[in-house]
């Protein structure tokens, strides 16, 4: 039933403007940070890190959590449409099955986001920094650890998705999150907040790792709150009856 779940949650990104989306938005913090760098350049001496460090400092503050939002509320659109909800409480497969389908497919779009945010630092570096060669594989191990910090915003952003019917709320609530997000880590107190957690994991605007030294807690931090989103939409799914 989970795989016709997934199935079912593939396809609903066929032939999607959330692809246009996909494509456009990274676009902005590349462009953003790459100017930064080349405005700064007199100052910047570390190439391919600092070029790094403006890169995420607009991607991961600003767009990645509301790309996240963006992605979940549209998984949840159709069954806040019309009667949907009722058919979901009604069919013959445990209701969390389909959260959890949704999750599956979020976490692929944001592997395939990060991917394109990779593809684009490393066109931004060649074609506009001339950075020589290519960058370190510390910056596309960051790249991916920053997906491990954005499971928990993803489970967050489905709850959400799930519970507010307006499609815009849960974009809104994410952007606020990062930045939210980046005053937690700026107080040394990033692995307590969720949100926090994908900026850690990007080595957001740091040329050095910020988590050197507590990998172990950061890998805690985003199973425990990746599970404590999981058990509130268990629970809201098993509570909630179909809608009259």
């Amino acid at each position: 039933m989970l795989t016709r779940c997934m199935i079912a949650e593939n396809r609903k990104l066929h032939g999607s403007v959330i692809w246009l989306a996909f494509f456009i938005i990274p676009i902005f913090p590349a462009i953003m940070g790459t100017f930064n760098y080349l405005q700064n350049i007199a100052i910047l001496k570390n190439g391919w890190f600092d070029l790094w460090t403006q890169h995420t400092l607009f991607y991961a503050l600003i767009f990645f959590a509301p790309m996240v939002g963006l992605y979940a509320a549209y998984l949840w659109r159709l069954e806040h449409l019309g009667h949907n909800w009722n058919i979901i409480m009604s069919a013959p497969v445990r209701p969390f099955y389909l959260f959890f389908a949704k999750f599956i497919v979020v976490i692929k779009m944001a592997l395939l986001t990060q991917l394109w945010v990779f593809v684009l630092f490393c066109i931004c570096g060649h074609f506009f920094a001339h950075l020589p060669g290519f960058p370190p594989m510390q910056i596309f191990l960051w790249l991916l650890r920053g997906v491990l910090g954005g499971v928990a915003v993803i489970a967050l952003e489905l709850l959400l998705a799930m519970v507010i019917r307006s499609f815009a709320a849960p974009i809104l609530i994410a952007l606020l999150g990062g930045v939210a997000g980046m005053a937690f880590v700026s107080q040394g107190h990033g692995l307590m907040f969720p949100y926090s957690l994908m900026l850690l994991g990007m080595n957001s605007n740091k040329a050095e790792d910020i988590i050197s030294g507590q990998v172990s807690l950061f890998v805690l931090s985003c199973i425990l709150f990746s599970l404590l989103f999981f058990l509130l939409s268990n629970l809201y799914l098993t509570k909630q009856d179909t809608h009259t």
